[in-house]
């Protein structure tokens, strides 16, 4: 089921319009650094693990740049599509450990690897982050208090992603919702 809406290019486009929503708050507020305007200076990214069918304009990071002379800083807005410097799309890296968290019925490491053609190294990673160091985060400390105590900050992001679906009406409201509270 969350398999498949990886494939679907309705899910990216959902998502980019979120985050298009996002930047568009955050630039009709003020420079964070002086109170200057925000200008956008989106940037191209190359994530992996979507359907090969995804638009260009899909693959933009928004981004904002201060419109004052001097100051120049840039805004990163809150993202749906991306999830940091990660090279995977944010959805995709919630749905596999997801996926593998759910053992004994997920999926093994191994096929994880096959299906969407990440190096075991990177899953490595993705599960040291998310058990080591999200956990003790200021972001997560900030959004531990609006989820339910079920979730299990060893599962991460699985048990937060259950937690989403148990109260969406389908898996793609729930993925997105998901990521809509990360961002």
């Amino acid at each position: 089921m969350l398999t498949e809406l990886l494939r679907r290019v309705s899910l990216f486009r959902l998502l980019r319009a979120i985050d298009v929503d996002l930047a568009r708050k955050i630039r009709d507020e003020c420079c964070p650094h002086c109170g200057g305007p925000l200008r956008r200076a989106s940037y191209r990214r190359k994530p992996r693990g979507g359907p090969e069918t995804i638009p260009e304009e899909y693959l933009m990071r928004e981004s904002l740049c201060c419109g004052r002379e001097g100051c120049r800083k840039r805004t990163l807005p809150p993202s749906c599509l991306f999830m940091g410097r990660r090279v995977y799309w944010g959805c995709v890296i919630v749905v596999v450990l997801a996926l593998r968290q759910q053992r004994p019925d997920g999926a093994s490491a191994g096929k994880l690897q096959r299906m969407f053609a990440i190096p075991r190294k990177t899953l490595v990673r993705w599960f040291a982050y998310f058990r080591d160091e999200f956990p003790g985060s200021a972001k997560w400390q900030r959004l531990r208090g609006r989820v339910p105590p079920s979730v299990d900050n060893r599962r991460l992001p699985g048990s937060l992603l259950e937690c989403f679906l148990e109260k969406a009406v389908s898996a793609q409201g729930a993925l997105v919702d998901c990521l809509r509270f990360l961002a």
